[in-house]
C-alpha cells in the first residue's frame, strides 16, 4: 500500500489547479464593448421625421393640395386643413385629401397635453391613408 501513496510536502496541500482569470476577463470585456456598440441604437428613432415650413396651405388652379396639414388639438379631436373632426373620422376625412395632395405630404402638428399615444395614432393613420412622408412643424 505503501508503494500507492503519494509523498506529499506541506506545500502541496494546497490547491491542484489555480482559477484562469484570462477567460473571465475576455467574456467581460466583450459585454463592455456589446454594451457600448447597442447603448446608442436604442436612443435612435424608429422612422425619421422631417421639419416643415410655417406656410399656410394653398390650393392649386388644377384642384390639388400641395400639402396636407394635420393639428392635434386634444386627444379626441383633429384639424385637417381647417376642418375640425374626430380622432375616430380621421381616416375617412384625410384619404381623399392625401389622394388630391401633389406631393403626398402631410404637416403634423401638436398641441401641448396631447398624450403620445395619440400623437402616435394620428401619424399611423396618415401612414395607413396614402402619405408618403410625414413632417412634423412646430407650433
Amino acid at each position: 500500500m505503501s508503494r500507492f501513496r503519494w509523498n506529499r510536502t506541506p506545500q502541496e496541500d494546497g490547491p491542484l489547479a489555480e482559477v484562469n482569470m484570462t477567460p473571465l476577463i475576455d467574456v467581460s470585456l466583450v459585454l463592455v464593448i456589446i454594451l457600448l456598440l447597442a447603448t446608442p441604437l436604442a436612443f435612435e428613432a424608429s422612422f425619421e421625421l422631417g421639419r416643415t415650413s410655417t406656410a399656410r396651405t394653398e390650393v392649386s388652379e388644377a384642384g390639388l393640395v400641395p400639402r396636407v396639414e394635420v393639428g392635434i388639438l386634444s386627444d379626441a379631436e383633429v384639424r385637417v386643413n381647417d376642418l375640425v373632426v374626430p380622432v375616430a373620422d380621421l381616416p375617412a376625412t384625410i384619404a381623399p385629401l392625401i389622394a388630391l395632395a401633389t406631393d403626398k405630404q402631410v404637416a403634423v402638428r401638436c398641441a401641448d397635453g396631447v398624450s403620445h399615444g395619440t400623437f402616435v395614432q394620428v401619424l399611423d393613420i396618415t401612414k395607413l391613408s396614402g402619405a408618403m412622408g410625414i413632417a412634423v412643424a412646430r407650433n
